[in-house]
């Protein structure tokens, strides 16, 4: 299994995932073109794309959709809910609904609810011949029914959104630092940290902290809080990268 975040934050969003069987992208919230660049850089071809899934409908999760969807017609994974509102911003002939796990070519994929303010929102466990990724973006917290599911996974990619005084501090109206606190907001630097750290184990080979505010985080911040975070509970994951808004991740394999 190959992986590639293309581009994480609040100004779009795209992952990149590859078996034997299978190129896939989770949400593609930035323009077609920078997308097909990217994945020219890691020998990838746009057309090559078979399935698109959503993890919600913001802005930064679906802005290049409309131009990729068109050209390449992939078929796009996503909710009822999320489909509704997707089919009032242009048509989308090519489509499937998953409310449950499901099955995509050689990729079992698991869904995790998340609690964001949308109209609906996923994360996901994808699997192919025993290795896993995790994605998670966009929550306010990670419901303990699904503790036991993100176990001991290859790689984690998972939201680091913010650091709780640079937010408090901040510019933002109050309002809007509520909303991002709130149990339908973002994890924080800290709330990120804690879950890693009860769900990472020996099969860890990565962790990629991703979605950071551009306004209330840093990269040095969020590595931080998750290296003292590990340290305190005696664990050590040898890679530990930073999504960013503007660049690619290396092409991971596991």
């Amino acid at each position: 299994m190959k992986v590639c975040v293309l581009s994480s934050g609040s100004r779009g969003n795209s992952t990149y995932i590859e078996t034997n069987k299978s190129k896939i992208l989770i949400d593609l919230g930035i323009t077609t073109s920078y997308i097909e660049q990217k994945l020219q850089e890691i020998d990838v071809d746009p057309k090559s794309i078979s399935s698109i899934l959503i993890t919600h409908t913001h802005s930064d999760h679906i802005n290049g959709l409309k131009v990729f969807l068109k050209k390449y017609q992939p078929t796009l994974y996503l909710t009822q809910k999320m489909y509704d509102d997707l089919i009032k911003l242009f048509p989308i002939t090519k489509y499937q609904i998953i409310d449950n796990d499901f099955t995509l070519n050689d990729l079992n994929i698991k869904i995790i609810k998340t609690s964001h303010d949308a109209s609906d929102s996923n994360g996901y466990i994808i699997e192919a011949d025993d290795k896993s990724v995790v994605y998670i973006t966009d929550t306010g917290y990670i419901n303990k029914k699904n503790h036991d599911k993100l176990q001991n996974k290859n790689i984690y990619i998972l939201e680091s959104n913010h650091d709780i005084d640079m937010l408090m501090n901040g510019k933002y109206p109050y309002h809007l630092k509520q909303r991002i606190l709130g149990d339908k907001g973002h994890l924080s630097n800290k709330d990120s940290s804690y879950y890693l750290s009860n769900f990472i184990g020996p099969n860890t080979k990565t962790i990629i902290l991703a979605h950071l505010s551009q306004d209330n985080n840093t990269s040095e911040l969020a590595l931080k809080t998750l290296s003292e975070t590990l340290k305190q509970k005696n664990q050590n994951v040898k890679n530990i990268l930073v999504a960013t808004q503007n660049e690619r991740t290396e092409l991971l394999e596991v």
